[in-house]
């Protein structure tokens, strides 16, 4: 058949007024078996050198640089750092910087998301790290083919 979108569209699901139907790009997902594996490196290296695990987790999200900056009254700074952080263990944010405009202080805030919210390529680049760095000290890890694979 050939025809245009909606001609294709109409067709294949014959439409009605009483359905709607979404068309979008279909993404590989990712897994959460790698953000499974990430945390289970993560507290295999934290107990090895007697890390807090939570402190180790920021310190590698932060060097990854996935964050979103704001810019906040300081009298609301409190209540955007209780939202963000409630979404789970992962999320956290920090001030940055402070700013005056007029007589007003406020505050930068860089806001990182967890890791689970994290595409494939972000997720890949924060396991590599870390099995790098399991390796230096002799803590197994997965093949590459088996880190590829989830």
């Amino acid at each position: 058949m050939v025809g245009t979108i909606e001609q294709i569209i109409q067709y294949l699901f014959k439409q009605d007024n009483t359905k709607q139907y979404e068309v979008k790009e279909v993404k590989k997902k990712r897994s959460l078996n790698a953000n499974s594996y990430f945390w289970k490196l993560l507290q295999d290296i934290c107990d090895l050198q007697n890390l807090n695990t939570i402190e180790e987790y920021q310190k590698r999200v932060k060097e990854l640089g996935i964050f979103r900056q704001f810019k906040f009254p300081t009298s609301q700074v409190n209540t955007f750092e209780k939202v963000w952080n409630d979404r789970g263990i992962a999320w956290f944010c920090e001030v940055v910087d402070t700013l005056y405009i007029g007589n007003e202080e406020f505050k930068i805030i860089n806001a990182y998301y967890g890791s689970s919210s994290y595409n494939s390529k972000q997720m890949s680049r924060l396991i590599d790290n870390l099995v790098q760095d399991c390796q230096a000290v002799g803590i197994e890890t997965k093949t590459p083919a088996e880190i590829k694979s989830l």
